[in-house]
C-alpha cells in the first residue's frame, strides 16, 4: 500500500504460497521502486529488504505508543477486501479464482478517487485490448493472474 501523507494511495495484492522471504521480497522488488521507504511489521522475512536497496522501517506493535495505529492502512484494505468477499460471494469462493478477485479489487480500489466514470471505462477497455486473448477452454480451467491490477 502506498502512503500519500496521511491518505492511502495505490495498492498491490498478490496471492503467495507462504510468508518466507523467498515469497515476500520478490513481490516487494516487483512492485516498489528501490530506494523507497518500506514500512513493515516485525516479521523476520522482511529483514532482507535493506540489502535489496530499500529503506526498511519496522513498525512493531509491542513497541508502538499507539497500538491501533500500527499498519492501519494495510489492515483497512484487508478488512475491506474481506467484506467484499463475504458480501459479494457470501464467503464461498474457490482458491483458484482468488488472484482474479484480488486483481479486480485492486483495480477498483486504485480508481476510487477518479472523478470521471469515462476514465474508468477507458482504462478497462485499454487493458482489455492490450491483454492477450485466451481460449475459452483455458479460461474455464483457470489461469494465473492476468495482470489487471495496475
Amino acid at each position: 500500500m502506498e502512503r500519500k501523507e496521511h491518505k492511502l494511495g495505490r495498492i498491490r495484492l498478490q496471492l503467495i504460497d507462504g510468508c518466507s522471504s523467498g515469497q515476500l521480497v520478490p513481490f516487494v522488488c516487483c512492485n516498489i521502486s528501490q530506494g523507497s521507504v518500506v514500512t513493515t511489521d516485525g516479521w523476520k522475512s522482511y529483514n532482507e529488504l535493506g540489502s535489496e536497496g530499500y529503506i526498511h522501517r519496522k513498525n512493531v506493535r509491542s513497541n508502538a505508543p499507539e497500538k491501533e495505529s500500527v499498519l492501519s492502512g494495510a489492515h483497512l484494505v484487508i478488512s475491506l477486501f474481506k467484506r467484499v468477499m463475504i458480501g459479494t460471494f457470501q464467503g464461498r469462493f474457490e482458491k483458484k479464482y482468488l488472484q482474479r478477485y484480488l486483481d479486480e479489487y485492486v483495480f477498483r480500489f486504485n480508481r476510487r478517487t477518479t472523478a470521471s466514470v469515462g476514465k474508468r471505462f477507458f482504462r478497462i477497455v485499454q487493458q482489455a485490448v492490450t491483454t492477450k486473448a485466451l481460449p475459452k477452454k483455458q479460461i474455464m480451467l483457470g489461469v494465473p493472474s492476468l495482470g489487471l491490477a495496475n
